[in-house]
């Protein structure tokens, strides 16, 4: 029996409230041999078996899935074997959950720099936690890094370390002609139920002028381009406007030039015929009604 139990069993709880356990297998365990984990988080009275087992090419458990963990105090795991040759010891430990948590990195890690005083001024939020809410539980490590400068011929990098107590950190070697990077991490400060392990990096975000002059350089040669483009397409399109509608409007009629004196009599012919006929078909009118 013995050897039959699992060995180096770890629980990791990452992102907030996820956890994962994992184990080897018993040195003497048969073939056949399978595992299965029951744990009781604080405050509970009865055991839950794993519902999302991790599993080997050999279809054989070897660790197990969490969602929504609450990081309360300290939680009991039972993982148990069964085989059909031999018995299987049983393995049992109690875990404090805060300490086998990996934090997550620092949030809104942002960058700020004076060119006049050589300084930036870089500000971040503590990292997600289900069960801490106070910033002065925290401590952080940040690396600023120097980049190097790939258009020469010496590529070397230096880097900047401090572990602060506060969630801001004032960099005072600050060159305008040089690029940058910074990341931060997290752990405990010393008096709260925190990981004393240090957790996730936080995404490097790069920062300087030199970056910045490149972006600058491309956008002064950009805009003027397609300003020129613009306004050459509209005098292309008013131009050619300007031209269909003065080839399409007729001209105006000017009445005391162009009407001659014969059209002046035979319109006023016209007119009296007109009136003739009306009062005719008027009398007619009359006439059939009596």
């Amino acid at each position: 029996m013995n050897g039959t139990a699992i060995e180096n069993f770890v629980c990791v709880i990452f992102n907030v409230s996820f956890m994962n356990c994992t184990w080897h297998v018993g040195r003497t365990a048969t073939e056949d041999t399978q595992y299965f984990l029951y744990w009781r988080p604080w405050k509970k009275e009865d055991v839950t078996e794993c519902q999302n087992y991790i599993k080997d090419n050999c279809g054989k458990h070897i660790g197990c899935r969490f969602q929504n963990v609450a990081i309360e105090n300290h939680a009991y795991f039972l993982v148990n074997g069964s085989s059909s040759e031999k018995s299987i010891q049983s393995y049992e430990k109690t875990i404090q959950l805060y300490k086998i948590e990996k934090l997550t990195p620092p949030l809104n890690v942002t960058v700020n720099c004076t060119e006049v005083s050589h300084s930036c001024k870089i500000w971040w939020q503590p990292p997600r936690t289900s069960h801490v809410k106070r910033r002065s539980c925290f401590k952080y490590e940040i690396v600023i890094e120097n980049k190097a400068d790939a258009e020469k011929t010496t590529k070397t990098a230096s880097e900047t370390k401090a572990v602060i107590e506060k969630n801001s950190y004032l960099y005072e070697s600050f060159s305008s002609g040089k690029r940058y990077s910074v990341k931060i991490r997290a752990t405990d400060a010393g008096f709260c139920l925190v990981s004393p392990n240090w957790g996730e990096w936080s995404t490097p975000v790069e920062f300087g002028t030199q970056q910045l002059t490149s972006t600058s350089s491309y956008m002064l040669f950009l805009i003027p381009g397609l300003a020129a483009g613009l306004a050459l397409f509209l005098c292309m399109t008013v131009r050619a406007y300007l031209k269909k509608t003065s080839a399409t409007v007729p001209q105006p009629r000017d009445p005391f030039q162009e009407l001659s004196t014969v059209d002046v009599q035979t319109e006023y012919m016209n007119l009296l015929k007109k009136q003739g006929t009306e009062e005719i078909i008027d009398i007619e009118e009359v006439k059939e009604c009596k």
